[in-house]
């Protein structure tokens, strides 16, 4: 079990060091915001998804809107579900509550490495939990020290630091490519939805609308071809 962590944390310390990058940004717009150093370590600890907390950190003004705060983070990561259906093979035969605890850690980062090393038949779920505990550290490093920085670096973007994130998904896209027979449909079908809904939808439901597209097209094949059903599908 330690070497499947050890091995999970050293695959996930290239992209760790970009989530660090990213995380100082949430840290300086949080100081910003006037949210304390405690209030945002909790965050991390207690919420752990980076896109979701952008949304919070951006809404959080007293008096806060807890009620659209909650649907706007449940818009956000309502793409987990996808996630947490893709990952069946990684976690087959573990307890629910070890899934549970397992899905807390899990990023769009450490999802993508595990899934591309589950693919070459190396995926388990140690991997995912010391990839998990990787990104944690430098997501909790990087925001706080963005947050005890946050007066000294006014704008971010002039070092590149917001586009960290954008990097980081572009370089973990092209790791799951396969080929243009099998993921070009589901691919453009997640893309084209995704814009469109961002140009007709207001907050981050192209997200979720995105991810749902490209799921429901990559079971295109399976509707259409019955010998590549599987037994539950027949």
């Amino acid at each position: 079990m330690l070497d499947g962590i050890r091995k999970g944390v050293t695959a996930n310390l290239p992209v760790g060091l970009s989530v660090g990058a990213y995380g100082s940004v949430l840290g300086v717009l949080a100081a910003r915001q006037q949210l304390g150093w405690g209030e945002l370590l909790a965050m991390n600890l207690s919420i752990f998804a980076g896109s979701a907390q952008f949304v919070m950190v951006e809404m959080w003004r007293p008096p806060l809107p807890i009620l659209e705060i909650t649907l706007a983070v449940l818009a956000v990561n309502l793409r987990y579900l996808l996630i947490g259906a893709s990952l069946q093979p990684v976690f087959q035969r573990k307890p629910l509550l070890h899934k549970a605890l397992m899905m807390h850690l899990v990023a769009d980062e450490n999802w993508a490495v595990t899934m591309a090393a589950q693919r070459r038949g190396q995926g388990t779920a140690e991997l995912l939990l010391g990839g998990g505990l990787c990104l944690l550290t430098f997501w909790c490093t990087g925001t706080l020290l963005g947050h005890r920085l946050g007066a000294a670096i006014q704008h971010p973007e002039t070092y590149a630091l917001d586009f960290a994130f954008t990097a980081v998904f572009t370089a973990l896209a092209v790791g799951l490519w396969r080929d243009a027979g099998r993921d070009a449909v589901p691919w453009a079908a997640a893309a084209g939805l995704a814009v469109l809904a961002n140009l007709v939808l207001p907050g981050k439901w192209y997200i979720v609308i995105g991810g749902l597209g490209g799921a429901l097209a990559s079971l295109l094949p399976v509707v259409f071809h019955p010998r590549r059903r599987p037994r539950w599908f027949r």
